[in-house]
């Protein structure tokens, strides 16, 4: 460590210290401490970097002379000066942060070439045409870095010199071509009014403080918000001897994976360029060759990298993502990191490394980010669809399959608009991606370049976020200034629709129907969710309301149905004229039956002809009841609605034989079983105007009727949930009986259902009584008992803040408390889930007004903070009270991690995120496990 304590040598280093080094500058220390051949060099610590930033963008004390000290190390070992005219030593300055982070930053490649040294390096190497070709890139890099001019007239002064050439590629440009594009370099620097030093200890000084700079790069931000990645950590900058993969057909540079970083597969992955540095491999501005060419070309060099890929892959214990350049036939290594990875990948590798003994199980559970398995539940194209389009000549081209999905969208040619997108998906076409394009590949459903390589920046920003990308579709021809690309005779606009496979690398013309993705066909995810179900102690329930929602759940690993939702059976076509006539009749019947209770409780402590008359009054209030037509149909809408329900419940509780199935009772408001109040003004008013359909406008106006009766101001916090089952009893005892019916259908057939009966929306606990000892007569009729010592277990969802923090007088009336953590987010912040995240949401998520998206991980402060209430003061007052948590949160992993610390007894998500929650509800087990240890 030098003076400052702001340098490390490479010997000095080792993988350990990341947080100080960043992981390229602390695995750079490792690799040279297990003896694999890597440049000489230094690393300027993440301290230094902040240090830099608290002092106003200058570098701290000492930081400079101790540099000067550790570029002399280099020279030494290098046995050439940075500067000398004769034998110039040229550096290479390269970010790192602690986490990777691909792309994102900037690095400065062949620093300390000018005008003299140039010369020098031709002479040195006896190859000029290589001197100008490491100049101009050096010109190239620095002018858009450091400089941070646009780096567009550069790339078009090499095509027109490909042009002018009549070659391919920038590797066939002769010697004379080179000089040329320097000059015109040269002048593009001068046009630009840029101060481009000549000195090399300058160059590296602006090198330095721009690889520092590009920490706070809006890409670099964007990038660390999208994954969580804390803006304070700072970068390191690596400060190498440059190995030259420029230096002739003998040499080249690549980037390979001891792994697929697609699909797991155990073998060397990759790709590599001859005659190139690593810029031309990761900006995807040429198309490399597969590594396994490289065995043919380069034997001993290929060899060399297998046996250092398995070597690092053994000592790091995981899958290896190693840049390495050869010069001249000999291998160096550059850089070595934990591979991105699909899901697909990383579920594979992580079950192949336990049974190879590289790892443990339980390693292996750790390994996958749960989140990411989302991915496994990618959509395919529909087989047929695809070969339907291939048949109508669709098809545009294949390119390299890079990152696995399927994805249809309207064609956008620049990250900016696909950036600005908010509706539809777009798919971000390009002929190569750079970093600058990062915000829009964030918001785009897949990318599709022209150009490129699979460890292009395309390729491995969208394998980490996880999106469909198709690199190096060669047929095609795009050209963002126009807004357009073609193919043949194809041509594609902005905004029309293209299919981007992922999976295959396959382009279409128009939409291609999706199907959703069998996870059985990942033969070792079951394995390692088995590993997972073994260490975890919070049980996974899914939020199922139809049987087909149910096998799903249950394919997936389901322990039961957390959240079966009775109103979505409502809504169903055949259904509504029932629930209608409920509605319609409703009022007129409560009536009647109000009356006729007034007439029985007259009845009481009368006698003589006081008695004689209230007899008289009850049989009329009976005979008016049971001759009404809207009782009738009342009754007979009840009696078919739990009819249907009773199906329902009846095939949930066969799929889900033997596991819990929480029923959540009614919570809907009832206006929205009827047509919008606006709508039926209308129609009852044109029918009044116009005489027509005379017949249909008593129906009409008795069903306008009943919409401004349900009207409400703000239905979410008006008559709904369990306010509806205490005015409506009918309606819950209908449910209640429906359940119980097919429940006692089951078990005389042998199954053994396991209905439990949730009350939602409730506030007090004199409510939770009312509604239990109401249905508890429903129940009777079935020969069982709800609640506690009782067969059918009766709960409440906890979904408003009142009931939350009322928890202690609720538990005593209930089993098990449910946290409906949506609404209770919705009630507790009092945003509109349906209207925040546009009108608001995201502004104060940029802003960092919220850290989190409240809806997608639970708001442990605020929300977080009922829960606790809740579930401690319930539990003191019902020591057997179950917990459980039902809404979308179920399936986020850092929500998982929260409901595991509060001791909740299960999660319930949807049913696609059944294998989500259930590794992150071991990951979090285990993350308990160590922080005891």
């Amino acid at each position: 460590m030098s003076r400052s304590g702001y340098i490390y040598r490479f010997d000095e280093g080792n993988a350990g210290m990341r947080d100080l080094l960043g992981g390229k500058g602390a695995n750079l220390c490792e690799m040279a401490g297990l003896g694999l051949p890597i440049p000489p060099g230094f690393v300027i610590s993440t301290d230094a970097c902040r240090r830099y930033y608290d002092g106003g963008r200058q570098f701290p004390p000492g930081l400079w002379d101790d540099v000067r000290l550790a570029v002399a190390e280099i020279e030494s070992a290098a046995g050439r000066p940075l500067g000398d005219p004769q034998t110039p030593l040229l550096l290479s300055v390269r970010s790192g942060s602690k986490f990777s982070m691909p792309g994102m930053m900037d690095t400065i490649l062949n620093l300390g070439l000018n005008d003299e040294t140039v010369d020098g390096l031709a002479r040195m190497t006896g190859d000029r045409r290589f001197a100008l070709d490491s100049y101009r890139r050096f010109i190239q890099l620095f002018a858009k870095v450091a400089l941070r001019l646009d780096p567009e007239p550069f790339e078009e002064t090499l095509v027109d010199a490909r042009r002018r050439a009549g070659v391919a590629s920038d590797a066939e440009l002769d010697e004379d071509a080179l000089q040329t594009v320097v000059r015109r370099f040269r002048t593009l620097v001068a046009e630009a009014h840029a101060e481009f030093p000549a000195a090399p200890w300058d160059q590296l000084r602006v090198a330095v403080q721009a690889v520092f700079d590009s920490w706070n790069n809006p890409r670099a931000i964007a990038y660390r918000e999208h994954h969580g990645i804390p803006h304070d950590l700072c970068t390191a900058a690596s400060v190498m001897a440059m190995v030259f993969g420029n230096s002739g057909w003998d040499s080249g540079t690549g980037v390979c994976f001891s792994r697929s970083p697609a699909t797991g597969e155990p073998a060397l992955y990759g790709e590599y360029l001859p005659n190139a540095q690593g810029e031309d491999v990761v900006s995807g501005a040429r198309t490399p060759k597969p590594i396994a060419e490289l065995a043919k070309e380069l034997p001993d060099a290929y060899a060399a990298l297998l046996a250092f890929a398995r070597r690092l892959e053994s000592h790091f214990r995981d899958v290896q993502d190693i840049e390495f350049t050869i010069e001249h036939g000999r291998l160096w290594v550059l850089q070595t990191r934990s591979a991105k990875r699909t899901a697909m990948a990383a579920v594979r590798t992580a079950v192949d490394m336990a049974h190879e003994g590289l790892i443990d199980r339980e390693e292996a559970v750790r390994r996958v980010p749960a989140a990411d398995l989302t991915q496994l539940l990618l959509p395919r194209f529909d087989d047929a669809a695809k070969r339907s389009a291939v048949g109508e000549g669709r098809l545009l081209g294949r390119g390299l399959n890079a990152s696995p999905g399927a994805a249809t969208g309207r064609a956008v040619f620049d990250a900016a608009t696909a950036a600005r997108e908010e509706g539809d998906p777009v798919i971000l076409v390009r002929p190569e991606t750079s970093a600058d394009d990062v915000p829009g590949i964030l918001r785009a459903a897949a990318v599709l370049t022209s150009r490129g390589g699979i460890t292009s920046h395309a390729a491995v920003i969208a394998r980490g976020l996880g999106k469909p990308a198709v690199v190096g579709c060669t047929a095609l021809n795009v050209d963002p200034g126009q807004r357009r690309m073609s193919v043949g005779g194809a041509v594609i606009l902005e905004g029309d629709e293209i299919s981007v496979d992922g999976f295959t690398g396959e382009v279409f013309t128009g939409p291609i129907q999706t199907i959703d993705p069998d996870i059985s066909a990942n033969r070792e995810l079951p394995q390692l969710l088995s590993w997972a179900d073994g260490l975890r102690r919070l049980g996974v329930r899914a939020n199922a309301d139809t049987p087909s929602d149910a096998a799903v759940a249950l394919a997936f690993g389901a322990e039961g149905i957390g959240l079966c939702r009775t109103e979505h059976m409502f809504f169903q076509t055949e259904r509504l004229p029932y629930v209608r006539d409920m509605l319609m009749c409703a009022r007129d019947v409560s009536r009647l039956e109000r009356e006729a209770l007034e007439a029985r409780t007259a009845l009481e402590g009368t006698s003589g002809e006081a008695r004689r008359l209230a007899e008289e009054r009850q049989r009329a209030a009976a005979e008016r009841l049971a001759q009404s037509d809207d009782a009738r149909r009342y009754a007979a809408a009840l009696q078919r609605l739990s009819e249907y329900q009773a199906a329902d419940f009846r095939e949930i509780l066969r799929a889900m034989d033997g596991k819990p199935v929480v029923i959540r009772l009614l919570d809907a408001p009832l206006h929205e079983f009827l047509p919008p109040l606006e709508s039926l003004v209308g129609e009852v008013a044109a029918l009044q105007a116009t005489g027509e359909d005379a017949a249909a406008l008593p129906e009409k106006e008795r069903l306008l009727e009943a919409a401004r009766l349900l009207h409400e101001v703000n239905p979410m916090l008006g008559h709904r949930g369990s306010r509806l089952g205490l005015t409506y009893p009918d309606i819950y005892d209908m449910q209640v009986r429906a359940i119980l019916q097919a429940a006692a259908d089951l078990r005389g057939a042998g199954l053994d259902p396991r209905p439990e009966i949730m009350a939602p929306m409730v506030v007090a606990a004199g409510e939770l009584r009312a509604l239990k000892d109401r249905l508890q007569e429903v129940a009777a009729q079935f020969g069982v008992v709800l609640g506690q010592a009782g067969s059918i277990p009766f709960g409440t969802m906890i979904e408003l803040p009142r009931a939350a923090l009322a928890g202690g007088r609720l538990a005593p009336e209930v089993d098990f408390f449910s946290f409906g953590s949506n609404d209770l987010t919705q009630m507790t912040f009092g945003f509109s889930r349906d209207d925040a995240e546009e009108k608001f949401l995201r502004f104060y998520l940029e802003r960092r007004f919220l850290v989190h998206n409240p809806f997608s991980t639970i708001d442990e402060l605020g929300v977080g903070r009922l829960i606790r209430i809740a579930a401690d003061e319930g539990r003191a007052a019902n020591p057997r009270l179950q917990l459980g948590l039902c809404g979308e949160h179920g399936g986020d992993p850092e929500s998982i991690l929260f409901c595991h610390r509060m001791g909740l007894d299960y999660v319930s998500c949807s049913p696609l995120r059944i294998p989500v929650a259930r590794l992150a509800a071991a990951q979090a087990a285990l993350g308990e496990r160590e922080t005891d240890v």
